[in-house]
């Protein structure tokens, strides 16, 4: 098992150092609609190497660090956090994921916008007698009705996503490299009569990370960044990086692989039920204050005593987003034992790198109070370690619908 870690530049793409002298504090980490990353120390010696373009090797905001094993980039990302300490240089790396959070939107999406045509009537009519003035004969043409308001174009989820990392990317030095998946979600944003349209506009200053991380849960789907080796010419190499995309989610059920305690899976963590997080109902507040505020309850009656979440999304202004909330909030409040966390080692059961977050699998193991369970858990993120084995971090199944 052979580590290397390179550094690229990110705006250049030039991959800066083959082999950084890098050793991991806490092991690369992939996440399910969310960064990931890694972090490490160096020598301070190297911290102040100069790269031929002048710059440091390793700067925040301008560097990637990438873990390699086996010729298969496992983690890392954008360099965005250095310090001393302890007589090392400690480098914080994220998944490109990490960089819309905390830029402003600056562009205007709309969809769904409720459209009242302008109405040709008006202003004909200044007697109120129903009548176009000054007609000849007098009184011989009558008003009409004005238009009817309908719904604008709506745009499908996954181009919005697509536009706000455009937009992030027209900037020079904003080239990530970051390519989008292009296929459609198939859900088109905002209702078709305009009474919900959705809109993101540079005039509210919205934060690009948190307005796709809004879609991700409104809508329903996943995102989760790859980042690979490709050939540009001979035997040149450099890494790309992909965005997957998937509705209502990534991943797939992996009946092929098995992970059962004393085979492959060599430490659990304590088994969890919902416990305080258990409710059977769910009251949504969505966007707005006071009494004008739209919200929504739900309940599950299940026999049990009536425990009631309340949540709120500030995004959600029509019944449809707060039943969607609401559903998903009963859906993982509602469920029963889980492993939160399991560390498995390399076996033909599972060989590592044979799953992917987003896949279910099936936890097989023995626990006291219980007995024999079996339960199919979400893989939400795995952490390669150094000596081979990989910490899963999981949710139940059936709790993320």
């Amino acid at each position: 098992m052979s580590w290397r870690f390179i550094a690229q530049r990110v705006l250049t793409q030039e991959i800066l150092d083959w082999d950084v002298p890098f050793t991991l504090m806490s092991a690369p980490v992939r996440e399910l609609s969310g960064p990931g990353g890694m972090t490490g120390h160096i020598a301070p010696e190297y911290a102040r190497l100069i790269a031929d373009d002048g710059q440091p090797v390793l700067q925040e905001w301008d560097t990637a660090v990438f873990a390699e094993l086996d010729g298969q980039i496992r983690g890392g990302g954008l360099v965005v956090k250095t310090r001393a300490e302890n007589g090392q240089w400690v480098v914080e790396c994220a998944g490109y994921t990490t960089y819309p959070h905390g830029i402003p939107f600056q562009g205007l999406i709309q969809s769904g916008t409720l459209i009242t045509p302008p109405d040709p009537n008006a202003g004909l009519d200044k007697n109120h007698d129903g009548y176009i003035d000054f007609t000849d004969p007098p009184r011989s043409v009558q008003v009409t009705d004005p238009p009817k308001p309908y719904g604008g174009p709506r745009i499908d989820a996954y181009d919005a996503v697509r536009q706000i990392w455009d937009h992030l990317q027209s900037y020079d030095n904003g080239r990530l490299g970051l390519a989008v998946d292009g296929h459609p979600a198939g859900i088109l944003l905002g209702a078709e009569d305009g009474s919900d349209p959705y809109e993101l506009a540079w005039w509210d200053t919205p934060d690009s990370g948190a307005a796709i991380d809004n879609l991700a849960l409104q809508v329903g789907f996943d995102y989760l960044e790859e980042h690979a080796w490709t050939t540009i010419s001979g035997n040149d190499r450099t890494i790309v990086h992909r965005l997957r995309l998937g509705t209502p989610r990534l991943g797939r059920k992996r009946p092929d692989l098995r992970f059962a305690d004393g085979e492959n899976i060599s430490a659990l963590a304590t088994p969890k039920a919902m416990g305080e997080d258990f409710a059977n109902e769910v009251l949504v507040l969505g966007r707005g204050e006071g009494a004008t505020m739209p919200r929504l309850q739900l309940a599950r009656p299940d026999g049990r005593l009536r425990r009631v979440h309340v949540t709120v999304d500030k995004a959600a202004t029509s019944e449809a987003a707060l039943r969607a909330r609401g559903n998903r909030e009963l859906q993982s409040r509602t469920q029963g034992l889980y492993f939160p966390m399991i560390e498995v080692r390399d076996h033909p059961n599972a060989p590592v790198g044979s799953w992917s977050p987003g896949d279910d699998i099936l936890v097989q193991a023995h626990v006291p109070w219980v007995g024999d369970v079996e339960v199919w858990h979400r893989v939400i993120s795995d952490e390669l370690r150094t000596d081979g084995t990989v910490l899963l971090t999981l949710k139940r199944a059936d709790a993320l619908g």
